[in-house]
């Protein structure tokens, strides 16, 4: 019996979050936590209680204005060196919302690797607007090229990190934040004061911030002041954004 080719992994989109909408008009692309090498596939339990709470925070907030929200399910964990899997995955993806829904705006939402994934993958012509949660990024090194920013002009970005986490540098995606503004003046940064990577201490404003601007993003509505502050405020203000204790609870659209 001749050997059998090993099948190659494909990523796939996860169903939609809650109800999909009869007729789509954006979509939001939840990239989960990953690892930086291996080759493993992702974890039955993934994604994260993190990324299941953002994606269904979004689901409720856009259901009336057509927003389907799938999590991105990777090939493998790792991001492998310059093969740059999930970020391939992400863009993948994009391209797969383009086929099942057409031209309709698309927001990457990544948390820590899914983060650097969404900032990578941004220049895909599909996506306005990206979304990164405590993302981890590489030690800078003068051997190695600097994570790129180009691709990101013309898109709106935002990046939140807590100034405690301990497994991916907020000051990595501050320095980040300051090399994209230059090309890009559509680029904020929040600090959450005092949490950590997992951003539990302040969730509800976490997730309140991420909806207003993904609201604001794909569908037009208006930004909160604070965010049409961070966007509007040259840095380094408007990338070290306090993220206010108490943030959604009197929002208005």
């Amino acid at each position: 019996m001749g050997q059998q080719a090993t099948p190659l992994r494909s990523a796939r989109l996860g169903k939609a979050i809650g109800p999909e909408p009869q007729s789509v008009s954006g979509a939001v692309l939840l990239l989960p936590e990953g690892e930086e090498i291996s080759a493993r596939r992702p974890s039955p339990l993934w994604p994260s209680a993190s990324v299941r709470a953002l994606g269904r925070k979004l689901a409720r907030a856009g259901r009336e204005e057509g927003l389907a929200v799938h999590v991105v399910q990777y090939r493998y964990r790792g991001w492998n060196g310059t093969e740059a899997q999930l970020a391939a995955d992400a863009s993948w993806a994009a391209d797969e919302i383009v086929r099942l829904y057409g031209d309709v705006p698309v927001c990457l939402a990544g948390v820590d690797m899914g983060g650097r994934a969404a900032l990578h993958a941004g220049g895909h012509e599909a996506v306005n607007s990206v979304l990164a949660v405590a993302p981890w990024l590489p030690e800078e090194d003068v051997a190695v090229p600097p994570e790129p920013v180009k691709q990101l002009v013309g898109r709106r970005v935002l990046i939140v990190h807590g100034t405690n986490d301990e497994r991916t540098d907020p000051e990595l995606s501050f320095r980040l934040a300051a090399r994209a503004k230059k090309a890009n003046r559509d680029v904020c940064r929040f600090e959450v004061h005092s949490d950590g990577h997992g951003l539990h201490q302040h969730r509800a404003e976490v997730l309140c911030l991420c909806e207003d601007f993904v609201m604001g993003v794909l569908f037009g509505k208006g930004f909160s002041r604070p965010v049409e502050d961070a966007l509007a405020a040259p840095p380094p203000l408007g990338l070290r954004m306090p993220l206010a204790s108490g943030f959604g609870r009197s929002l208005r659209r």
